[in-house]
C-alpha cells in the first residue's frame, strides 16, 4: 500500500465482490495455497479466472491468457461454471514442459470433480496435477 493510500472505499468494494463470489474464504485459500505451489515448484506461472467466458470461449480464454505477465511462460485455468466449459491455455514455453495431453487429463479430472459439485476442488486438484507433471518432467 502506497503512503497515505485510503484502503476504505473501492479496496473495500473490491474484497466484498470476492466474497460474494462461488468460494469460501476457506476455498479461496485452499485455491491461492495450490497456486503459489504450482508457481513455486515449476517456474511456470499459474492464473485461475472463474466466470461467463464470451464466445467462442477458446478465443476469450486465449485473450485473458495474453494479457497475462510473462504469458510464454504462464498456464491459465479459466472456467465457466454457468456454460459448464473449462479452458486450460499454455504459453508457448509452457506448453513445451506441459503438453496437451498432460492438460486433457487435468481437464478430465477437474470436471469430475465439478460434475459433483466441487468447484474449489477440482482446480485445486487440476493445478495440482499439471504441477506434478511440470516437476516431473523437470527432473
Amino acid at each position: 500500500m502506497a503512503a497515505g493510500e485510503d484502503r476504505s472505499g473501492p479496496a473495500t468494494a473490491a474484497h466484498v465482490d470476492v466474497l460474494d463470489g462461488p468460494f469460501t474464504t476457506r476455498q479461496l485459500l485452499r485455491i491461492d495455497e495450490a497456486l503459489l505451489l504450482a508457481d513455486s515448484t515449476t517456474g511456470l506461472t499459474f492464473s485461475v479466472y472463474v466466470g461467463d467466458l464470451e464466445e467462442p470461449t477458446e478465443e476469450h480464454a486465449l485473450r485473458l491468457h495474453d494479457q497475462l505477465d510473462n504469458s510464454e511462460n504462464a498456464v491459465l485455468i479459466a472456467v465457466s461454471p454457468n456454460q459448464r466449459v473449462l479452458e486450460i491455455v499454455t504459453g508457448e514455453q509452457a506448453r513445451e514442459r506441459l503438453p496437451d495431453k498432460y492438460c486433457g487429463l487435468a481437464a478430465m479430472s477437474m470436471t469430475a470433480a465439478f460434475a459433483g459439485g466441487d468447484l474449489a476442488g477440482g482446480i485445486v486438484t487440476g493445478l495440482r496435477m499439471l504441477a506434478e507433471q511440470v516437476a516431473g518432467r523437470r527432473r
